[in-house]
């Protein structure tokens, strides 16, 4: 069994993560690692923790990275040790480091993140994307997301449907929702991992750099994979307006020319997302139906 050290930023060890048995075969499909960042999450942390867990894949590792907690989130933790695969707890520079630690503890051939606001839809969203990734040999997975409210889980407040890539679709204003994007995890190390000096949009920084400019395969599966609480700083009018200053950076930094039109574009596509924010509007597949585009 994997055993992972779980420690507070002082260095003490507060539990030993035994982990759960994994087949050493490929009979379970391919190995997923999922990464939770966390930072002072206790109110919210156990739902993610368990939405995890609940999962039926075989090969599923589970990473948590805490950025060094004081409210009660480490506590959570140690209550899972045994479950949770690897486990740190340490100051980082923000969340983008903290998601490149995470990448580095994974050993998975696909990882995916989950933060310490998300669920997943269902107990069967990592098995769809093993299945759908090692069917067609994709790079890479993504599905739609529900923004659901803070307090009230069951209010769903935008969802948001991804969509089929096109070539050049991200200078037209579309980008994968990052909590359901599941990728190979040697694209990390092929092209780079999240750049930390981003505070809102390294996830649409790496996404265009691995999508747009690396041009991976992809594969869209059209049903929400993750429910994500409504909030945080990106949604702040500052963080919004920080969020495009990086976007256009995006850009730049990968020699890609910044459309003028592009947040234009952005902001018609979420219109009809808050449109089907009703669950009685939201006529999701029963059974995923795939596309690729290579």
């Amino acid at each position: 069994m994997n055993q992972a050290l779980l420690t507070t930023p002082s260095g003490k060890a507060i539990g030993r993560s035994r982990g759960r048995t994994r087949p050493k075969s490929r009979a379970g499909g391919l190995k997923v690692s999922i990464v939770t960042v966390c930072y002072n999450s206790a109110d919210t942390i156990e739902d993610t923790i368990r939405s995890v867990l609940s999962q039926q894949h075989e090969r599923l590792e589970y990473v948590v990275v805490d950025g060094g907690s004081t409210d009660g989130t480490l506590d959570i933790l140690a209550r899972y040790r045994d479950r949770i695969d690897k486990c740190i707890s340490e100051p980082d520079r923000g969340i983008y480091d903290a998601m490149n630690k995470g990448v580095d503890l994974a050993e998975g051939e696909f990882v995916g993140f989950l933060n310490a606001d998300d669920v997943y839809t269902s107990p069967t969203v990592i098995s769809e994307v093993a299945a759908a990734a090692e069917m067609n040999r994709m790079d890479g997975v993504y599905g739609d997301l529900m923004y659901i409210g803070r307090q009230d889980t069951q209010r769903v407040v935008r969802y948001w449907r991804a969509g089929q890539y096109r070539p050049k679709a991200f200078y037209s204003g579309w980008v994968p929702p990052h909590p359901t994007f599941f990728c190979r995890t040697e694209l990390y190390r092929e092209f780079g991992g999240f750049n930390p000096e981003y505070r809102i949009a390294g996830d649409f920084e790496l996404m265009l750099r691995f999508i747009e400019k690396q041009h991976i395969h992809i594969e869209y599966i059209p049903k929400p994979f993750v429910r994500m609480r409504v909030g945080g700083k990106a949604n702040t009018l500052r963080g919004i307006l920080q969020g495009n200053r990086e976007i256009v950076h995006a850009f730049h930094s990968n020699g890609l020319a910044f459309p003028l039109h592009f947040f234009c574009f952005r902001l018609l596509r979420r219109i009809p997302q808050v449109l089907r924010r009703s669950t009685g509007h939201l006529r999701v597949p029963q059974r995923p139906i795939y596309t690729s585009c290579k």
